[in-house]
């Protein structure tokens, strides 16, 4: 099922509602960044969206190259990317990595994008 939905920027201005109610801190900041700039990569996005519809919200390396149409080490780099970044955990099984997203990780980006 292809997401036909799109997103729309709305201008600044002095009505608008804030961003957010409350300020960063310096280390929420970093700590957020860190996870922002893990996610702000097309195939990154499209792998924690595979993951997160996978049964169990888990799934093979050796079913992500396909719909991503990228080579295997490259899958690989993402995957480190956004492990290392706490939105997904790994597990080998046999010769087979599975990827898992972690329950919660995505709640900090998306609570700061909606409040």
């Amino acid at each position: 099922m292809t997401d036909t939905r799109t997103l729309t920027v709305v201008d600044a201005c002095s009505s608008c509602e804030p961003l957010t109610r409350e300020t960063l801190s310096a280390e929420s900041a970093v700590e957020l960044a860190r996870g922002l700039k893990a996610l702000a990569d097309p195939a990154r996005l499209r792998l924690i969206s595979i993951v997160a519809a996978s049964e169990n919200q888990e799934a093979c390396v050796c079913d992500l190259t396909e719909p991503l149409g990228l080579s295997q080490p490259t899958v690989s780099h993402h995957l480190k990317v956004l492990s290392d970044a706490g939105f997904l955990t790994r597990s080998q099984r046999g010769t087979w990595a599975y990827y898992s997203l972690v329950p919660g990780a995505l709640d900090s980006v998306s609570k700061f994008l909606l409040t």
